[in-house]
């Protein structure tokens, strides 16, 4: 049974969301404060001790802390659940620093309980697709210059390290493997990765392709095996 943290502040809206989502078949937990959020979501010994979560539904305005902080302060303690915004703000710049700052998805507000149903199930359909390796599970691991990538844990070891992926991580890094060789756009990664209209304006795909250098231990200066293509796109070799 999936578990699902729902952050939202407004009582009405919090208990709605967890009456409808119980009626799915989840199991929810409610917080109405960023400050209480982040300590369960990124504690500051590192450790939680409550249930793992499988999603985090989370409000943008809270009180204490808002949206933005909470997903950037979990993606630094290590958390990488993933993680449904929803805002009131909905111009194309909220929506773009939302997934920069770590989250999957972004859903404004007002929403019909359909669409949020949807984006639920999307994600955690999302999630599973990526760890059981896409059509047919053929691809669950990948080696790439000194790294092994097992995209069923979200990891990445390399040099006696392990290093966790985010879901938007990790469905990137899926896509440039399966296309592997292959030069792939940006508008096609806003697409399938993001769920972004492929003309929307934003740096968060070059942002995650840095990361992802980053995690590889792929000179950023001189890429040996994520490359930039000027004009048109990314390719893996």
């Amino acid at each position: 049974m999936p578990r699902i943290l729902v952050v939202e502040d407004e009582a009405h809206l919090a208990d709605g969301i967890r009456f409808n989502l119980e009626l799915e078949g989840y199991d929810v937990e409610t917080i109405p404060d960023g400050l209480v959020a982040v300590q369960r979501l990124a504690p500051e010994d590192g450790e939680a001790d409550a249930p793992a979560l499988d999603l985090v539904l989370l409000d943008v305005m809270l009180p204490g802390l808002d949206g933005f902080q909470i997903v950037e302060g979990m993606r630094r303690s290590g958390n990488f659940t993933p993680v449904l915004m929803l805002t009131a703000k909905t111009l194309p710049e909220d929506v773009v620093q939302g997934l920069e700052s770590g989250a999957d998805d972004y859903l404004p507000k007002p929403f019909d309980l359909p669409v949020l149903l949807a984006r639920v199930k999307g994600l955690i359909r999302r999630r599973d697709w990526t760890r059981n390796g896409g059509v047919g599970g053929a691809l669950q691991k990948a080696r790439i210059g000194d790294a092994d990538v097992d995209f069923h844990s979200f990891e990445i070891q390399r040099g006696g390290q392990t290093l966790r992926l985010t879901l938007l991580e990790a469905m990137l890094l899926k896509l440039l493997v399966e296309r592997r060789g292959k030069v792939v756009s940006k508008g096609e990664i806003l697409e399938k990765v993001w769920n972004l209209d492929p003309e929307t304006e934003t740096r968060a795909v070059d942002n995650f392709v840095m990361r992802l250098r980053r995690h590889l231990g792929d000179d950023p200066r001189s890429p040996q095996h994520l490359q930039t293509v000027r004009g048109a796109g990314y390719l893996l070799t």
